[in-house]
């Protein structure tokens, strides 16, 4: 058991990795711009649609990546809309573009999956070179990291973060906080279907339920590099970073649970707890450090 266990580890890092350039595209939303948005379950297959079909069509590989890259620029460019034109609350917004995604990618495809032959096709991922693949994934990390850490050095990126920070402070200072919503979403759900074509690539097939769930995985990746890295990783980058390391941690031990031979058909009830226990450790960890606070402030009055 423990040795199967072993064995898995090199394909749950490459796949973590992959769904860490998705957690990537979660980070900006969540913890940037303050938005809860469930556009990626959607947006994420986007991006694997989108590929499978400009692949298969003859396009260049890297070609393939950057239209779907902009049709999930596209898909955050809906939600954005939705909810700074229409009023409508993110969340609602977001599951929206969600539910017409589901349609959008059944008709790009044609079918409900569409599958592609790593034979046929000079792949960047493949689950069956993980070593090469890992690679390709931090190449991916490094560069997205990269291009997102001068980005928010920026005028406009410095004007993004006042938005999720403050949004009536944003507005008194003269910032269009609506226009800044619109791009951190385009820019998410952009890289969020550029994971989702990777994860086309790697797992050999585009699939219409290949998002399902994902934005559960991004905010548990999320969530795990903070729990982990919060304390030593203050750096910009090195959180997006962080974040990368928490979906490979995540799917490590989604691995795990796979290997201690628990029925397949419970894997999702398996992951939900998995999120559940991660995404409780802030919580847990304030209620402890409120407990060694107290008696502190009770000794100091007495």
């Amino acid at each position: 058991m423990l040795s199967g266990f072993i064995d898995t580890l090199p394909g749950a890092a490459a796949q973590g990795i992959i769904w860490g350039i998705m957690a990537i595209g979660v980070y900006i939303t969540y913890r940037i711009l303050d938005f809860a948005d469930l556009t990626v379950d959607g947006s994420i297959g986007t991006g694997g649609a989108v590929f499978a079909m400009c692949t298969i069509s003859g396009m260049n590989i890297y070609v393939s990546l950057v239209i779907a890259f902009i049709a999930g620029c596209i898909a955050g460019l809906a939600t954005g809309i939705f909810h700074t034109v229409f009023g409508i609350p993110p969340i609602l917004a977001g599951i929206l573009t969600q539910l017409a995604l589901y349609s959008v990618n059944l008709d790009i495809m044609g079918q409900s999956n569409q599958a592609l032959n790593s034979s046929k096709y000079s792949f960047l991922v493949n689950m069956l070179y993980t070593k090469k693949s890992i690679l390709v994934g931090l190449a991916f990390v490094a560069a997205i990291i990269a291009i997102l850490y001068w980005f928010f050095g920026t005028e406009l990126g410095h004007s993004i973060r006042a938005t999720g920070n403050n949004q009536n402070m944003a507005r008194a200072n003269g910032i269009n906080t609506n226009v800044n919503k619109i791009i951190a979403l385009v820019i998410s759900n952009g890289i969020v279907a550029l994971s989702g074509a990777l994860l086309a690539q790697f797992q050999g097939f585009a699939d219409i339920n290949m998002g399902r769930g994902a934005i559960v995985i991004g905010l548990a990746a999320v969530i795990i590099g903070e729990v982990i890295f919060g304390k030593l990783f203050k750096n910009f980058a090195l959180k997006l970073f962080a974040a990368v390391i928490g979906g490979v941690i995540y799917y490590i031990v989604i691995s795990l649970v796979i290997s201690l031979g628990l029925p397949a058909n419970d894997l999702k009830l398996f992951s939900a707890i998995v999120v559940a226990l991660f995404l409780g450790v802030p919580y847990w960890k304030s209620k402890v450090i409120r407990k060694k606070i107290k008696p502190q402030g009770g000794a100091a009055n007495a």
